[in-house]
């Protein structure tokens, strides 16, 4: 059986630098692919209304909605690579709204009895691609996302792939992209 990656692309940019090295990465990994375009989705924050029936459904373990349709395939997916650009020491607020509406209890992830998360996540593997303007730091957009698939989701394992200092005079961002998606295509993929 093919195997089933998803594609988060958190890239507002048509001409995204971001996109293109994940694109190569996607290229690399085959099987089965399905894009998500979040700048493309009306996604949104979890008002009362929406969080009150969403709380309703869960309990009634009713998750058959379209509310969760987001939440079943990205619990579904075997592979998933994430695109996000680095903004304001993070990435586009988009991609947190994407995580607070797949983020449902009995589908990526539940409770054991003494309340530690325990993920439903089939991903074996979650890969995060980010680019930079200047120096990139990890702590609030990979290593949150880490965390996340870790201890959230039940993903065994992350990895970043990032080009950074592509807008910082006396670098060639072109050169830096080219050299990010030349050391992707002589990866060797499992």
């Amino acid at each position: 059986m093919e195997k089933k990656v998803l594609y988060i692309n958190a890239c507002a940019r048509s001409e995204s630098r971001t996109d293109r090295i994940a694109r190569a990465l996607l290229e690399r990994l085959g099987g089965l692919q399905e894009e998500v375009k979040l700048a493309e989705m009306d996604l949104q924050p979890l008002s009362e209304e929406r969080l009150n029936r969403r709380t309703w459904l869960i309990e009634e373990a009713d998750y058959t909605d379209a509310m969760f349709d987001l939440a079943r395939q990205f619990q579904q997916a075997d592979e998933i690579v994430i695109a996000a650009p680095y903004w304001d020491l993070s990435f586009p607020a988009i991609l947190k709204l994407y995580l607070e509406n797949i983020y449902v209890t009995g589908l990526v992830s539940e409770y054991t009895e003494t309340g530690r998360p325990h993920g439903l996540c089939l991903a074996g593997k979650l890969w995060y691609v980010t680019t930079a303007g200047g120096p990139y730091l990890p702590d609030f957009s990979y290593q949150y996302l880490h965390t996340l698939a870790a201890e959230y989701f039940g993903i065994p394992e992350t990895e970043l792939i990032c080009a950074e200092m592509l807008d910082v005079e006396g670098f060639d961002a072109d050169n830096l992209v080219a050299q990010q998606i030349g050391q992707i295509q002589k990866r060797k993929l499992l």
